[in-house]
C-alpha cells in the first residue's frame, strides 16, 4: 500500500454505462468496470502500482454483484478499507465519464458487499408498445414488439414468490429464490422490476424474455408454469436471455446502511450520463431517419 492515511471501511455507490465494458468483474485481457475502478485506486496511490490493478484490491474489498457485458448500474456497491479523504468526488478524479461514484456510507469493519446485501433490484427497460395502440407508424417490426400488458403482468405475477428457477439459469446451485416481479408502463417502454436476495446467472434476462413471449402472444401462459416446474426443460424449448443493454442494476440494500449522496459527484454523474444519453439519441435519430427514408421510397425509384 502506498497510501498511509487513516483507513475505515466505506461503501461506495457506483453508476456505469455497461455498453462500454466486458462486464463488471475484472478480466486480464478485457476492459471491465471493476478493472477501471481498481486502476483509479492505483492512480490515487491507494494500491501499489507494482501489483497491477487487475490483481490488487484494497483490504476487505468486495462488490455487490457481477453484471454481465452490456449491463449497466446505478447502485452497484463496492466496499473496502478506504482512506478518509476518498470521497465519491475524489474517487471520480481518475474515472472516465462512463463510470461515476456518487454516494458513500461509513460501514462496520468486516462488512462484505456481496454476502451482506439483503436485497438486489434490477430494472429492464423493455421496448414493448401496448398492443392496440398506434405503434411505430405502423411498421411491422414495431407491431411485432407490441405486448398485451395484462398478459405481461399475469406472467410476472406467476414468477413472483419462492420458486426454483433452474430452468432460467445455467447455474446448477443456488437456483431457489424468493422473487418479486412487476412492470410499469412508460410510453413505449415497459419497465420490468425484479427484486430478490440474489440472482443466479442471467435469470433476470431470461425471465424478461419469457414474459415478452407471453406478452406478444408467441407463447402461452402455460410456458411460465413449465419453466417453474421441477422437470428440466429441453434446450431446444428453453428461453434464451434478452439483450443485456436495457438491464440496469437499480438498487442494493444493506441492513442498517444509509448512503449519503455527494452533491458534486452526483451532479458530475448527471452531466456525464446526460451526455451519453444525448449521443445515443443522436445515433437513434440517424437510424430512424434511414428507416423512414426507405419506408417512404417509391418501389419504382
Amino acid at each position: 500500500m502506498t497510501d498511509a492515511s487513516k483507513r475505515a471501511t466505506r461503501a461506495f455507490r457506483v453508476a456505469y454505462d455497461g455498453r462500454a465494458y466486458a462486464g463488471f468483474q475484472r478480466q486480464p485481457h478485457a476492459t471491465t468496470v471493476e478493472g477501471t475502478l481498481l486502476r483509479a485506486l492505483a492512480e490515487h496511490g491507494i494500491l501499489d502500482r507494482g501489483d497491477g490493478p487487475t490483481h490488487a484490491t484494497p483490504p476487505g474489498y468486495a462488490a455487490a454483484g457481477r453484471t454481465d457485458a452490456g449491463v449497466s448500474a446505478v447502485a452497484q456497491t463496492v466496499a473496502f478499507a478506504a482512506p478518509d479523504w476518498l470521497t465519491p468526488r475524489a474517487f471520480n478524479g481518475h474515472l472516465p465519464g462512463s463510470v461515476r461514484v456518487w454516494a458513500a456510507a461509513d460501514v462496520s469493519e468486516g462488512i462484505h458487499a456481496t454476502h451482506d446485501a439483503v436485497r438486489r433490484t434490477y430494472r429492464y427497460h423493455l421496448y414493448a408498445p401496448a398492443r392496440g395502440e398506434d405503434v411505430g407508424h405502423g411498421y411491422g417490426t414495431d407491431r411485432d414488439h407490441a405486448v398485451d400488458d395484462d398478459r405481461v403482468r399475469d406472467a410476472l405475477a406467476r414468477f413472483s414468490g419462492e420458486h426454483d428457477f433452474h430452468n432460467l439459469t445455467s447455474d446448477e446451485t443456488g437456483t431457489v429464490r424468493d422473487l418479486t416481479a412487476t412492470a410499469t408502463r412508460e410510453g413505449d417502454l415497459l419497465v420490468v422490476e425484479v427484486s430478490a436476495g440474489g440472482f443466479p446467472r442471467a435469470l433476470v434476462r431470461r425471465l424478461v424474455a419469457a414474459v415478452r413471449a407471453v406478452g406478444r402472444g408467441t407463447a402461452d401462459r402455460s410456458l411460465i408454469d413449465r419453466l417453474l416446474a421441477a422437470e428440466p426443460v429441453p434446450g431446444e424449448l428453453g428461453v434464451g436471455p434478452a439483450p443485456p443493454e436495457p438491464l440496469v442494476l437499480w438498487d442494493v440494500d444493506y441492513e442498517g446502511v444509509a448512503f449519503e449522496t455527494d452533491p458534486e459527484a452526483a451532479e458530475s454523474a448527471r452531466i456525464a450520463f446526460g451526455e451519453r444519453y444525448r449521443d445515443a439519441r443522436h445515433a437513434a435519430a440517424a437510424t430512424g431517419a434511414i428507416r423512414d427514408r426507405i419506408a417512404g421510397t417509391d418501389t419504382t425509384e
